[in-house]
């Protein structure tokens, strides 16, 4: 499968790109615990059918460290006894305000105040800034079929302060 368009051969989608990925870095940087981060970005690029960022967080996951069986359980994380209580609040989090149009109200009083419980400030604002970034990711490889497959771990760093 080839993508309909090349964002990484057009100077416009290139420049746009450097600047996102330099934003991630604020996030990356948080004290959102590094494996919440790559579940939440598993977690939701799973959820709208982005294959290009499932191969990517998978990847990212797996040299960070993260264990297979957590990996596969992602997507049935209620339903898994490998995930802690403030990540099961995360990744409710991710479901909620990724799929907003499901429900109008977005993000339940319920699943916001365990995130809540187990997240300060900062790490909340990580997190639901790694929301809409990977939300956004995730649209802009769908619309143009980004594939899946190729990704390599760090292969974007040079876009960073590029």
């Amino acid at each position: 499968m080839d993508a309909r368009f090349n964002m990484f051969e057009n100077e416009l989608a290139v420049s746009f790109a450097k600047r996102f990925a330099n934003v991630s870095q604020v996030i990356a940087r948080s004290p959102l615990p590094k494996a919440t981060q790559e579940l939440v970005a598993l977690r939701a690029s799973q959820i709208n059918g982005c294959g290009f960022c499932v191969d990517m967080h998978t990847k990212d996951a797996t040299a960070a460290g993260e264990t297979p069986t957590r990996l596969h359980l992602v997507a049935v994380w209620r339903e898994a006894t490998v995930f802690t209580e403030a990540e099961r609040a995360a990744l409710a989090l991710t479901e909620e305000g990724t799929r907003i149009a499901d429900n109008h109200q977005g993000v339940s009083d319920e699943t916001w105040a365990k995130v809540r419980e187990h997240y300060d400030d900062d790490q909340i604002a990580a997190l639901v800034c790694l929301v809409g970034m990977i939300n956004a990711a995730n649209r802009m490889n769908v619309i143009v079929r980004n594939p899946a497959g190729a990704y390599e771990p760090g292969m974007f760093a040079a876009l960073i302060n590029g």
